[in-house]
């Protein structure tokens, strides 16, 4: 993707898969790249429509939840932009588990019942139900892997204020249930996912993606528990196959690890996995778009002079 130049422009940014453009300090344009990432590495190859595919995800699930809390979304000039306002971020990403998977998993598993300050009951098998969700926050590094951090710590590190985190954790648990409940219509099951939230001012508002395959995970209602009762794995709608194919082919992000070779057709497969995750979320046919540079710089400059 080349680097544009917007009116105002005042920083660039490029994370793993965002590229992140200020405006006079006060806004961020937000490119959604079609470049992957697992284990921290980011993968040789893009993925078509993969940007556009979280971009308006995202964009969905932050219109469906501003009952809840204010967020960072102004707009989506074109599908795999969104322009926003800049916000000073909590250095803290609230993870909320509804099920018994992934990293909570791999703790209980291990014999632990706490995970971040968080109590697991025992009794439990893997994608069991929580009695209800809980919040396994965890440090937001800038460098390597996040940490888990529990509410104590958080607290008292100064990362966040006894009276931020009792709201940052109602606007985590409320949102969680919200995208639930936006699953469940679609025959799915939001298990795990992560918010980031930032002030402006002294207003705490939502920030980054939500509810997206790339930070959630999703179980098919349909047949769970049957599958819960035999033991078998659970169907999930997420990036997880990427992962699993990277380790069949044993690369984990580990030193001296090469990233295998992705075929075309590999790609291609991955790149209709991201479409059927979007048609499933959603509900609604995908429409595939692309732009040309110029289109896309002057789409997002006439927004920014609404702004200014």
């Amino acid at each position: 993707m080349n680097s544009f130049r917007f009116n105002g422009q005042t920083g660039f940014y490029k994370g793993k898969v965002r590229d992140v453009y200020s405006i006079s300090n006060k806004y961020l344009v937000m490119f959604a790249s079609d470049r992957i990432s697992a284990f921290d590495v980011i993968l040789p190859r893009p993925i078509p429509f993969k940007g556009q595919v979280l971009n308006q995800i995202a964009a969905y699930m932050l219109n469906a939840t501003t009952d809840i809390c204010p967020n960072w979304l102004i707009t989506v000039p074109v599908p795999n932009v969104s322009i926003g306002k800049k916000c000073t971020p909590f250095q803290i990403e609230l993870v909320v588990r509804g099920n018994l998977t992934g990293h909570a998993w791999r703790t209980y598993s291990s014999g632990k019942r706490i995970l971040c300050g968080a109590t697991m009951p025992d009794g439990m098998k893997e994608n069991d139900f929580f009695p209800s969700p809980v919040i396994t926050p965890s440090t937001k590094a800038s460098e390597g892997h996040d940490e888990d951090i529990s509410p104590q710590e958080i607290i008292s590190n100064g990362l966040a204020s006894a009276g931020e985190w009792e709201t940052l954790s109602e606007y985590a648990l409320q949102l969680f249930e919200r995208g639930k409940q936006i699953a469940a219509k679609q025959g799915l099951i939001l298990v795990d996912t992560k918010y980031e939230f930032g002030k402006l001012g002294d207003e705490i508002v939502l920030m980054d993606e939500i509810h997206t395959p790339d930070s959630s995970r999703y179980f098919y209602a349909d047949g769970f528990e049957e599958r819960q009762q035999k033991g078998e794995r659970q169907k999930q709608l997420s990036k997880e196959f990427v992962r699993e194919w990277l380790i069949e082919n044993n690369f984990m992000g580990k030193e001296g690890q090469t990233v295998p070779a992705m075929s075309n057709e590999w790609i291609d497969t991955i790149s209709k996995r991201y479409i059927e995750l979007y048609e499933k979320i959603i509900g609604d046919k995908f429409v595939p778009i692309k732009l040309s540079d110029d289109e896309t710089e002057k789409l997002i400059n006439v927004e920014l002079e609404k702004l200014a």
